[in-house]
């Protein structure tokens, strides 16, 4: 199968946080992924970075299947983890650099609600 892409005109980057994760939780996570951006993830001055903040700044946070978070780290983007103390210290949440495009996977997950 054809690793089949999705593009948009602006950069987006996906949090990703396991759907069997409380409401409250799920908030703390995507606080918590938020602030490790600069620490764990990518530093201002990366180009992609500096335009996603000034052009952009745009996430979807969508609530995925187990087997949708191990999917997602199959596509060789970059991203990194978010463990939970609350839940053991697994991890619970991906968070994947902006980009514009996308593979098409991304576009069917579902928005956290």
């Amino acid at each position: 199968m054809a690793n089949r892409t999705t593009t948009t005109e602006y950069s987006k980057m996906y949090v990703l946080i396991k759907d069997w994760v409380d409401t409250g939780h799920a908030v703390n996570t995507a606080c918590h992924a938020g602030a490790m951006i600069r620490s764990r993830g990518w530093p201002d001055d990366d180009p992609v970075m500096a335009d996603w903040y000034k052009t952009s700044f745009r996430k979807a946070t969508c609530a995925v299947t187990e087997e949708q978070f191990e999917k997602a780290k199959t596509y060789g983007l970059d991203y990194f983890s978010v463990q939970e103390m609350a839940f053991d210290s697994q991890d619970i949440a991906l968070v994947f650099k902006p980009r514009k495009e996308w593979p098409k996977f991304f576009s069917f997950l579902n928005l956290w609600k």
